[in-house]
C-alpha cells in the first residue's frame, strides 16, 4: 500500500483546518437560527427579571430571533442555574448571572455543579447598589436611628430578601454583623414577593435591589435610609452609603450573561459583542442607568475575574457569620 506523500498530508491538514475555521465562522454568523431562552432564577418583577428583559429585548431586535425570558425560581437560585448547567452547550439556553451565583458554592455543601467550572462567562451588564428601605411604620429615618431601634427591639425586626444567598441576604447579614443587631431573615422566591411583604408591613426592612424598589421609594411607599455601595448613587444622590456609619461596609449587585461550559467560543464572542453594543447604545444605556446601575462592559475573561473575586469575598462573610441554608 502506497503511503500518501508528506506534502499531500500537509495540504489535507491545512484544508481541514480551513474548513473547521469556516465552520466555526458560519456557526457565529448564523447564530441564532431559533429562539434563545434566558433563564432567570428569581420570580418575575424583580431586579434580575427587569435586567434580563431589557437585554433580551435588545438582543431580539439585533439578532432577529426572540430571546425568551424564562423564570425558574427556587433553591436560592440553584434550580435555574442547574437547569442551564445541564442544558446543551449550543448558545440557545443562557443564564442571567447575578450575585447569588457567587455565594451558593459556599452556602450549599452538596451542589451537583460547580458554578465557576460549569458556566462560561459571556458578558457583564451592570453593577448597582442595594437600597436599605423600611416600611413607613418604622420610626427610624437614618441608619443610626435604625441601629438604635433594632438594638432596642432585638429579634423583633424581620427583613425580607429574594432568597438565601441573594445579594439582599448578604447585604443584610453583613449589616447585622457590623452593626451588632439581631434581626430575623425572611427569605422569599424573588425581589417582587419580598417587596410585597415589605409594602404590606409583614416585614419591616429590606436591602432591596435598585431596579425593583425605585418606583416605591419615589412614590413614598417605602422609606430609603442608605445605599450599600461605598459611593452614593446617581439615582438617589441624597442617600448616604451605609459605610458612612459602619466603616468598611460595602455590597453591590452585578448582572451578566452566562452559558453552559463548552458553548462554542464563537457564539460566546458574538453574544459578548452584541451585549457590549447594547451597553454603548444611548437608549438602552439610559434605561439601565435609570434603574440605578453602573454600566459594566467588558470581555468574557474580565467578567470571569469579577465572578471569582466576588466569590472569594462573600465566602469569607458566609463562613464568619456561619450562614447556612434554611
Amino acid at each position: 500500500m502506497k503511503l500518501p506523500h508528506r506534502r499531500n498530508v500537509l495540504h489535507l491538514a491545512a484544508g481541514a483546518a480551513a474548513v473547521s475555521a469556516l465552520s466555526r465562522s458560519a456557526v457565529a454568523s448564523d447564530y441564532p437560527v431559533r429562539p434563545v431562552h434566558v433563564i432567570v432564577f428569581f420570580a418575575a418583577g424583580g431586579g434580575n427579571d427587569i435586567i434580563a428583559r431589557l437585554m433580551g429585548q435588545w438582543l431580539s431586535e439585533r439578532l432577529g430571533q426572540q430571546f425568551v425570558i424564562e423564570n425558574r425560581p427556587g433553591g436560592g437560585g440553584n434550580i435555574g442555574t442547574e437547569f442551564v448547567v445541564r442544558s446543551a452547550p449550543d448558545g440557545y439556553t443562557l443564564l442571567l448571572i447575578s450575585s447569588p451565583n457567587t455565594t451558593n458554592g459556599t452556602l450549599y455543601e452538596h451542589l451537583d455543579y460547580d458554578f465557576i467550572r460549569d458556566i462560561a462567562p459571556v458578558a457583564s451588564i451592570s453593577r448597582e447598589p442595594n437600597v436599605m428601605v423600611v416600611n413607613p411604620s418604622v420610626p427610624a429615618k437614618t441608619v443610626p436611628e435604625f441601629i438604635a431601634y433594632a438594638k432596642a427591639n432585638p429579634g423583633k425586626i424581620n427583613y425580607a430578601t429574594a432568597g438565601i444567598g441573594s445579594s439582599q441576604h448578604m447585604s443584610g447579614e453583613m449589616f447585622k454583623m457590623m452593626a451588632g443587631v439581631d434581626m430575623v431573615h425572611v427569605p422569599h422566591r424573588g425581589s417582587a414577593p419580598a417587596l410585597q411583604s415589605l409594602l404590606g408591613g409583614e416585614v419591616q426592612l429590606m436591602f432591596a435591589s435598585m431596579p425593583s424598589s425605585l418606583e416605591f421609594i419615589r412614590a413614598g411607599k417605602l422609606r430609603a435610609l442608605a445605599v450599600t455601595t461605598a459611593a452614593r448613587s446617581a439615582e438617589l444622590p441624597d442617600l448616604p452609603p451605609i459605610g458612612d456609619f459602619l466603616p468598611g461596609y460595602e455590597a453591590s449587585v452585578f448582572y451578566g450573561i452566562g452559558a453552559p461550559k463548552n458553548t462554542p467560543p464563537e457564539v460566546v464572542e458574538r453574544l459578548n459583542t452584541e451585549i457590549n453594543a447594547g451597553l454603548a447604545d444611548s437608549k438602552l444605556k439610559a434605561r439601565l442607568t435609570d434603574l440605578g446601575g453602573a454600566i459594566l462592559p467588558g470581555s468574557p475573561a474580565e467578567f470571569g475575574k469579577l465572578i471569582a473575586s466576588e466569590t472569594e469575598k462573600w465566602a469569607k462573610v458566609i463562613k464568619f457569620a456561619h450562614i447556612k441554608p434554611e
